[in-house]
């Protein structure tokens, strides 16, 4: 006879095990529809820009967006509200994702993280080293950058549309790598494209980090208090010179992984709000107002913070936000390139194209299979459970979609426009062609899954098909 268990019944680690599956589950469906927004937002900004509306297309962004505090006023584009100040959010997320994995997902043990971060490494050293072979202009150099990054939204999304028949644990590799790439990518903008940094800013960021430190301290649970902290530390680096959405990344590496503690434990608020919430419907009926729900629900709010952690808490609630809202905007925004090119060096404009798509689609299977080639070979790791070279190659092709940081490097790597512009197409170009072939061979990958796991083996003595990639 089967028996339900109890969650509460269920051995600690089981439940965290549970609890990050259902995370997991849950970030992989935001992530794979949010591609699909994402993708119809740059096709729009792509039409649009090169439609008889071109103009209104610029002079939207460039649109002047003023703030002022006493005698102080500025007025930056609203291009720069969205690259600089609402892409913090996506930084944040992306920030608070790492904290996680660090502390409970493939960054927690160091032998499960080991081939990830080397595929990682290979799937960023080798784009790098193929875009600087054919960039030899220091000018064009600067972009060395643009190929290396990972789009997670899109390549999620494509890994999506193959549907089940894709083992479970290339989906957990894919996003793995993707979160790693995203640490090197924030690595590679602070140390790379960050200008001569001003120590005035350092002390104003500072400041913002012990107000932070400060509300942790006391237990402050409310996103919302740690705003005004957030917005100090966004101030003071970019004083520094250095671009200010890494203050998201530093924010969500702050956010804590485990729950506060209240002075009375959740489960006795969720009886006394569940009591309080049978007597509000017992007095609504008889036409009491409505109010007497207030209460129960801030309990509700209180025990949930007890139960959840900050750093799980915050990041799904700003995860859809981020994925439907600040990535298509930041993709509408940046996605318009003008197809009918400028009067610059068209040459060079060319050689910057090719060189980021030829590193994002060639560069980066080679660096991610080469990579784990090697580890595996080496004996340093082993695939994970029911992953093949055939699953490692398909991570590879899909690692190929650069899109949001790829182009987000760009802006940073190119203040000429035409380079931008070309910068820009060779990431577009890359990820269509990269998504292509992922679909191509996943469709095979998945037909021959099939096919293995319809035969039997011996499940007693499990072990890798080879060594090949």
């Amino acid at each position: 006879m089967h028996r339900t268990v109890a969650p509460h019944a269920l051995p600690r680690a089981q439940r965290i095990a549970q609890r990050a599956f259902a995370a997991f589950e849950r970030f992989l469906h935001i992530e794979a529809v949010s591609g699909i927004v994402l993708l119809a937002a740059a096709a729009f900004a792509l039409l649009w820009a090169n439609s008889e509306w071109r103009d209104s297309y610029d002079a939207l962004w460039h649109l002047p967006v003023g703030v002022a505090v006493g005698a102080w006023s500025a007025a930056p584009s609203l291009h720069f509200w969205i690259n600089d100040g609402l892409m913090t959010l996506f930084f944040l997320v992306v920030g608070m994702e790492i904290r996680r994995e660090i502390h409970e997902g493939a960054l927690s043990n160091l032998r499960q993280a080991l081939l990830p971060i080397g595929a990682a490494l290979g799937g960023v050293a080798v784009p790098a080293l193929l875009y600087l072979a054919l960039n030899h202009d220091p000018v064009r150099q600067s972009g060395w950058a643009v190929p290396t990054a990972t789009d997670i939204a899109f390549a999620v999304g494509v890994l999506a549309l193959l549907g089940r028949g894709i083992p479970g644990n290339v989906r957990v590799f894919l996003l793995a790598l993707a979160i790693i790439d995203d640490v090197i990518a924030v690595l590679i903008i602070a140390l790379f494209y960050s200008g001569g940094l001003a120590p005035a800013g350092f002390a104003v960021a500072a400041i913002g980090v012990l107000m932070v430190l400060g509300l942790q301290r006391i237990g402050a649970g409310s996103a919302w208090a740690y705003v005004l902290p957030g917005a100090v530390l966004w101030g003071g680096i970019l004083m520094t010179g250095a671009h200010p959405t890494l203050a998201g990344v530093v924010l969500g590496l702050m956010t804590p992984v485990r729950p506060g503690r209240l002075g009375q434990p959740a489960q006795a608020l969720i009886d006394e709000a569940a009591a309080r919430l049978r007597s509000a419907a017992a007095d609504a009926r008889l036409g009491a107002a409505p109010a007497a729900l207030l209460h129960p629900r801030r309990q509700l709010l209180q025990a949930q913070r007890e139960l959840v952690p900050p750093v799980s808490r915050v990041q799904m609630t700003l995860h859809p936000w981020v994925a439907f809202g600040v990535m298509p905007i930041f993709a509408l925004a940046n996605a318009g390139v003008h197809l009918g090119g400028g009067g610059g060096d068209a040459g060079a404009a060319v050689w910057v194209m090719a060189g980021v798509m030829v590193a994002l689609v060639a560069g980066k299977p080679l660096g991610v299979v080469g990579a784990s080639w090697l580890m595996v070979r080496s004996g340093l790791c082993r695939l994970p459970p029911g992953v093949d070279w055939g699953g490692i190659w398909l991570v590879g092709l899909l690692a190929g979609i650069g899109f949001t940081m790829s182009i987000f490097i760009a802006m940073l790597a190119f203040a000429d426009p035409d380079l931008l512009a070309a910068a820009k197409l060779g990431v577009l170009g890359a990820s269509v062609v990269a998504a292509v072939l992922g679909l191509g061979w996943g469709a095979v990958y998945r037909r021959r899954a099939a096919r293995t796991d319809a035969v039997p083996h011996d499940l007693s003595h499990p072990s890798l098909a080879d060594d090949r990639p």
